[in-house]
């Protein structure tokens, strides 16, 4: 029998896949486009709520790849369990370096330099000049230095800052300098002009940023979170920032979409974008490029890219 796979782009919109597969476009509608029993390799839906992209995979049985177009992959951990042993999941490292760090550079510079501030004066008509920190010259703390920490740094080098220091789950040393370990965070961060969230999110990062972490920052000091909401305690945050002591830029936020009349949209000292860290024009070219490069991998038989875990040998 011939293999489906879920594709959430139109396959006649993807140059390059491998023939011998049955491609079936489903991207979260109602109706599935085929019987789920018979999905060999599923592509998740990008950026969709979780119950959505989760709802076929107790029908799936016979999967072997479930691959996100995501770097985190949270929204379908609560999946997993229906699936078979032996199913590999994927992510989409390679896919949202480029993006995410482009929006954290963005969010960094726009929260220094006062952009929100410029705007309002802008609709009101009025001359808003002053005095504002720079970027140069700031130590800057990335947490999380994975692929997409790294890309910001890479991004971060221009702009003559002080110091970055990296901080991921185990330490190692890398060309630019060494990655602290997560117990070395508390030390680290009273030096950080800018600490940076580009962590995935896991039963130890999930309120990682909580009321000690946030205390630890420096009187003015910058949080940024392109990561995943629940990396910070909101009601710590929010008691942080209505005090004056730090401020924070914020593509995540916890709950997410932020509920018209949640404080976080009104406390100051806050910049929200409404998670933009990936849907870019960017994101499609890497998304194609990535699945026929993981297609072509699983027809041939050769190993998979980003394979984060797989079923039976890791969730049990």
């Amino acid at each position: 029998m011939t293999a489906d796979v879920w594709l959430p782009i139109p396959p006649d919109e993807i140059e390059g896949l491998p023939e011998g597969l049955a491609y079936r476009f489903w991207n979260g509608e109602e109706d599935f486009p085929a019987d789920p029993a018979d999905c060999a390799f599923y592509v998740v839906p990008y950026m969709k709520p979780s119950p959505l992209c989760v709802r076929p995979m107790p029908r799936m049985s016979h999967v072997q790849v479930v691959q996100t177009l995501s770097a985190g992959i949270d929204h379908v951990e609560p999946g997993l369990r229906h699936l078979p042993a032996g199913v590999r999941l994927c992510n989409a490292r390679g896919v949202h370096e480029a993006s995410t760090a482009e929006l954290t550079l963005t969010l960094i510079l726009a929260s220094l330099r006062g952009v929100p501030d410029f705007v309002r004066a802008q609709d009101r008509g009025e001359w808003l000049a002053g005095f504002r920190p720079a970027l140069a010259d700031k130590n800057v703390l990335i947490v999380g230095y994975g692929s997409i920490g790294e890309a910001i740094e890479d991004r971060l080098v221009p702009f003559e800052v002080a110091r970055v220091a990296r901080v991921a789950r185990s330490e190692r040393t890398t060309v630019r300098g060494p990655v602290h370990p997560l117990t070395e965070l508390p030390a680290l961060l009273p030096e950080a002009d800018v600490v940076i969230l580009s962590t995935p999110l896991t039963e130890t990062t999930r309120g990682l940023a909580g009321a000690d972490f946030l205390s630890r920052m420096k009187d003015g000091a910058l949080l940024v979170n392109v990561a995943r909401g629940p990396v910070v305690d909101t009601k710590a945050l929010l008691a942080e920032l209505e005090s004056g002591r730090i401020t924070a830029a914020l593509d995540v936020t916890d709950p997410e979409p932020l509920p018209r009349e949640h404080p976080l949209w009104r406390a100051p000292g806050v910049l929200i974008s409404p998670h933009v860290g990936g849907p870019t024009s960017a994101f499609l070219p890497r998304a194609r490029r990535l699945l026929v490069d993981q297609l072509n991998r699983y027809v041939n038989r050769e190993p998979l890219r980003n394979v984060i875990l797989t079923t039976g040998a890791s969730t049990g």
